[in-house]
């Protein structure tokens, strides 16, 4: 009996997904826990595991780059000569076994049984039936053979003789289906686009470097992705929802600077695996974790009518992806020292941004950083990542000519950085918002103090 292979539902509120490529190819051999393809969803790029052994089998018009709803067969695992179910993708009808019974080559003809031969034998030698058990010269294998136009056979040998003098197919550019589907509507062969990336994986930014303007000159439509079908509903829900608020505020981070600087220094003189230098959003992570700690009201989720408050801080660190913004969830971030924060957020990232991570990374947090200073963004609104409390915008590091004694009259060049708090005011109230924000400048201003606890 065909196992079939369904469209996984891979979170509580996924209804469809997308086959982003077949790990193994029509015909493999399946162990159950084998990965056989990757399914996009509205969070991450997933790869399924095979449930049964067997044989794979994929119907010619499963889809790719298409969503599916969840549930829907998309392939079978079959035992060893089994034959496949009779089942196109999107039929409604159960899939049957196919009857393949004796196929026969008309063009190929059998030989006749010997003259006299009956269902006895004669003169000691069986009968020969032109249709032997299992298929035999007339069966299944007969479908592989045809008679020469010119006279004569071509044989099985004579097949893979030629075969064996074929240079190798070229390997299939690895792309989301979303820049397989912008390649084909501007007539780019992805495999004359070099990719940017260390795995290989062409981007559209790859895609627009390859193409000349006039190509895009008219403009492409595509159907939005999940995850981009997902941002915009959360956007939807934070601005019908959400009573939003932004506090600004300017905090001088020379000292977080070269704190930075110092733990940078230090890992170049006495490298240690595992560990790599932390980022000013490490630091800053860090730095949030302990102020949501310290101010517990500001460590709060609101789920419909429940407001629950979180001992522990999990903060979603922003990552921009060719396939949206996500936020990837650093667990327990005031437990960990910086260099597991640094070491951490960089797996983190890379994943999100190489579609890796699993959708358990990027839910659970009560708290989000989002970082726009390497875009030379000096302040921004951002927006509450819900069922979140606030989020925590963070601008460029500028050097600046500040007063630091006014009785004296003196200007230093300080290292000055505008921090944006957008709280929710249905959950938070200002001045606690304001005291927040507050700490956290102060952190920042003494950030031995803070990343020494």
């Amino acid at each position: 009996m065909p196992n079939e292979i369904v469209m996984p539902r891979l979170g509580w509120t996924m209804e469809v997904g997308t086959v982003v490529e077949w790990l193994k190819t029509n015909g493999d051999p399946v162990e159950a826990g084998d990965h056989i393809f990757s399914v996009e969803s509205d969070k991450a790029i997933t790869e399924v595991e095979a449930l049964d052994s067997g044989v794979l089998y994929i119907p010619e018009a499963t889809p790719i780059g298409v969503e599916v709803p969840v549930g829907a067969p998309l392939g079978f695992i079959l035992d060893p000569g089994e034959p496949p179910p009779a089942y196109t993708f999107g039929s409604t009808a159960a899939p049957q076994p196919q009857d393949l019974g004796s196929p026969v080559d008309d063009d190929i003809p059998t030989d006749p049984a010997p003259v006299g031969a009956s269902n006895g034998s004669h003169n000691g030698v069986m009968p020969v039936s032109p249709r032997a058990p299992g298929g035999g010269r007339a069966g299944r294998r007969s479908r592989y053979r045809r008679r020469h136009r010119q006279g004569g056979r071509i044989r099985e040998q004579d097949v893979r003789a030629a075969a064996a003098t074929l240079p190798p197919p070229a390997p299939e550019p690895r792309a989301t289906p979303s820049v397989r589907k912008l390649a084909e509507e501007i007539g780019v062969d992805l495999r004359t686009v070099p990719s940017s990336r260390p795995s290989g994986r062409i981007t559209r930014a790859d895609l627009n470097r390859g193409v000349p303007a006039t190509s895009m000159a008219e403009g492409v439509s595509a159907p939005i992705g999940p995850i981009r079908r997902s941002i915009r509903d959360r956007m939807s829900e934070t601005a019908r929802t959400v009573a939003p608020v932004t506090l600004t505020t300017e905090a001088d981070a020379t000292d977080l600077w070269n704190v930075r600087e110092q733990l940078k220094r230090d890992l170049l003189r006495t490298p240690a695996p595992g560990l790599r230098p932390p980022s000013i959003t490490d630091l800053l992570v860090r730095i949030s974790a302990l102020a949501l700690v310290d101010q517990p009201e500001m460590n709060v989720r609101l789920d419909g009518d429940a407001m629950t408050q979180y001992d522990a801080a999990h903060i979603g660190i922003a990552v921009d992806t060719e396939r949206g913004l996500l936020a990837p969830v650093l667990r327990d971030a005031d437990r960990k020292s910086i260099h597991d924060i640094a070491a951490e957020s960089a797996e983190l990232i890379e994943k999100t941004r190489d579609g890796s991570i699993g959708g358990d990374r990027l839910k659970g947090s009560t708290f989000t950083v989002s970082n726009l200073g390497m875009f030379e963004i000096d302040a921004f609104t951002p927006i509450i990542n819900l069922p979140e409390a606030a989020i925590l915008g963070v601008g460029r590091i500028v050097p600046k000519p500040v007063v630091i004694d006014v009785e004296e009259e003196t200007i230093a060049i300080r290292r000055m950085l505008y921090l944006s708090l957008t709280f929710d005011h249905r959950v938070v109230d200002g001045a606690p918002a304001a005291r927040f924000l507050q700490r956290i400048k102060g952190m920042i201003e003494q950030p031995l103090v803070a990343l020494t606890r």
